[in-house]
């Protein structure tokens, strides 16, 4: 076990065997919203090394091909999974018990970061998906 997380009330519980592959900060519009933040950052594993230890996620479908997970008791946004690529799963990094243990490394969707919002850390940003500038 390396990383354990949960959501507010601690319902659901999760631990990781491993660190993140990745971690961002998004600024899309759809993340403000669903996390009610101006910012969301987040950190990707691959399926199997996430073990959900108590309590279910209820997704939402944001659009066609993404769900946006969550707990139905209180609210903590926890998940975000693309129907497409089932290998993986992206967890909130504000869910860790310690979220000092993941630190992104790239801003995505920039172009819709708010305008009153300075960020002077050194990540790399994208104005949309980490393929584009």
């Amino acid at each position: 076990m390396l990383l354990t997380g949960g959501c507010l009330c601690g319902a659901i519980r999760y631990q990781t065997t491993d660190m993140p592959f990745d971690a961002d900060h998004c600024h899309c519009s759809q993340c403000r919203k669903s996390a009610g933040a101006v910012v969301m950052s987040w950190m990707d594993f691959n399926t199997e090394q996430v073990t959900w230890l108590q309590g279910q996620i209820t997704e939402f479908a944001s659009s066609a091909d993404i769900r946006r997970g969550f707990c139905q008791q209180c609210g903590t946004s926890m998940t975000y999974r693309h129907v497409d690529y089932p290998q993986y799963c992206t967890l909130s990094i504000a869910s860790l018990d310690d979220p000092n243990k993941v630190q992104p490394t790239y801003h995505i969707y920039t172009n819709e970061q708010v305008s009153w919002l300075t960020i002077e850390d050194t990540c790399q940003r994208f104005n949309t998906n980490k393929t584009s500038t």
